[in-house]
């Protein structure tokens, strides 16, 4: 059956007459879908971040040791993914000026972003404050905020690997005295401590750049997809990733002998305090402070949560990719349960500098244990972060980036 051209129909035009093209109907706006499973999965990193600060007492707890480095991990790839999505429109316009209005909105969160963790480090009562660095992060990649998703992927991909063998190259030269940290603000106060501060931040901190850049870059990858479609991809090739880290370095170090030099490594430490050389590598693979020792290249074959070896890197990243598809494709099936996370991602940096804040003013857990207090801390920030987001929208360090960076980039 053929229907008619209204125009047609009408005998405006005569039978068989092409009709006049339709004007190109503009792009639609990105499905609140996809928003949805992003704030689910960025309210998950925040929760885990609450877990692995609040709980570390219990360290050999198993919820513990699953969001130990993880949950930081996710947050900087759903920083990628925040970026990406912020130049959408620059990018499909081509609009020189508006790229560049974008790149100063960034410039401007980014010098935010580092200015609040600064002046949150003093307070923190145990917690290294990650914001500084993704300050830096963000300012490094403004030079690829319009790069496309697949030199995107791959310079991520070739980073994660070349990064922590830079990182073991260049601090093997090195005397390194402290373990983690980001910078304070008394290292502002001489350029001999600002210089000390810059090489914590690039190489030798918790969150050092030079290893933790490969998680912006493959968010700003992701988040140049259709996220809607490429959930069930992205579960994948987070499986792929994670099994490559994780399963890799089980098989350098379990099978292939990388055990054995790591025994190797730490039996003069183990000496001088007369244990068994197994236990020290045991605590010593527990966690670590954001680089791996470099007493012996077969740590770079481990996978230690915070330690940014390869192995790490890559597994690590691959399960939180692996998060952000489950998120999404649960936003499709099931928004409604995705709801109280949503809110709670929405309100990630006010509910991150928020429970800094708030643990720094609990003395002592010890009388009521730290699975109790953990879970009085996840539940209020769930229920602050829903209640607020009904009433208000924006959290108020949302709305003060979104502000300052909006006049600046000239958005609204």
């Amino acid at each position: 059956m053929t229907t008619l051209d209204p125009l047609t129909a009408a005998g405006r035009l005569p039978a068989g007459s092409p009709a006049p093209s339709a004007p190109p109907e503009p792009r639609p706006e990105p499905p609140r879908s996809r928003l949805a499973g992003v704030d689910a999965a960025r309210g998950l990193a925040v929760i885990g971040m609450i877990v692995a600060h609040v709980a570390a007492a219990d360290a050999a707890a198993p919820l513990w040791q699953a969001v130990n480095g993880r949950a930081a991990v996710l947050f900087g790839v759903l920083g990628g993914v925040s970026l990406a999505l912020m130049s959408r429109v620059a990018l499909r316009s081509g609009d020189p000026v508006s790229r560049a209005g974008l790149r100063r909105r960034v410039a401007v969160r980014a010098v935010l972003l580092a200015a609040l963790g600064i002046g949150l480090v003093p307070i923190s009562s145990g917690p290294m404050v990650i914001l500084p660095v993704y300050g830096v992060e963000f300012l490094l990649v403004l030079p690829l905020l319009f790069t496309r998703a697949r030199t995107l992927a791959w310079t991520a991909a070739v980073w994660a690997v070349a990064g922590p063998l830079l990182s073991f190259a260049l601090r093997s030269r090195m005397e390194v005295t402290t373990l983690g940290g980001t910078i304070a603000p008394s290292d502002l106060t001489s350029f001999s401590a600002a210089g000390e501060a810059v090489v914590r931040l690039l190489l030798t901190g918790a969150y050092p750049v030079l290893t933790w850049m490969p998680f912006l870059l493959a968010g700003m990858a992701i988040g140049r997809l259709d996220l809607v479609r490429s959930a069930g991809r992205l579960i994948a090739g987070g499986l792929v990733g994670a099994t490559l880290g994780y399963g890799g370095s089980w098989l350098a170090v379990d099978v292939l002998g990388g055990r054995q030099a790591l025994v190797d490594a730490v039996a003069p430490v183990a000496g001088k305090l007369a244990v068994p050389a197994d236990q020290v590598l045991e605590l010593l693979s527990s966690s670590s402070y954001g680089t791996v020792p470099t007493t012996s290249p077969a740590w770079l074959l481990t996978a230690t949560p915070h330690s940014g070896s390869p192995f790490d890197v890559v597994g690590a990243g691959g399960v939180a990719v692996a998060v952000l598809g489950v998120c999404l494709l649960a936003a499709r099936g099931v928004p409604w349960l995705l709801a109280p996370l949503g809110a709670t991602g929405a309100l990630a940096l006010t509910l991150y500098c928020g429970h800094i804040a708030a643990l720094a003013l609990v003395q002592d857990t010890a009388a009521i244990g730290p699975w109790p207090v953990t879970a009085m801390f996840v539940a209020g920030a769930v229920l602050a972060a829903s209640g607020w987001r009904s009433l208000a929208g924006r959290g108020p360090l949302e709305a003060l980036l979104h502000t300052a960076s909006a006049r600046t980039g000239g958005a609204r």
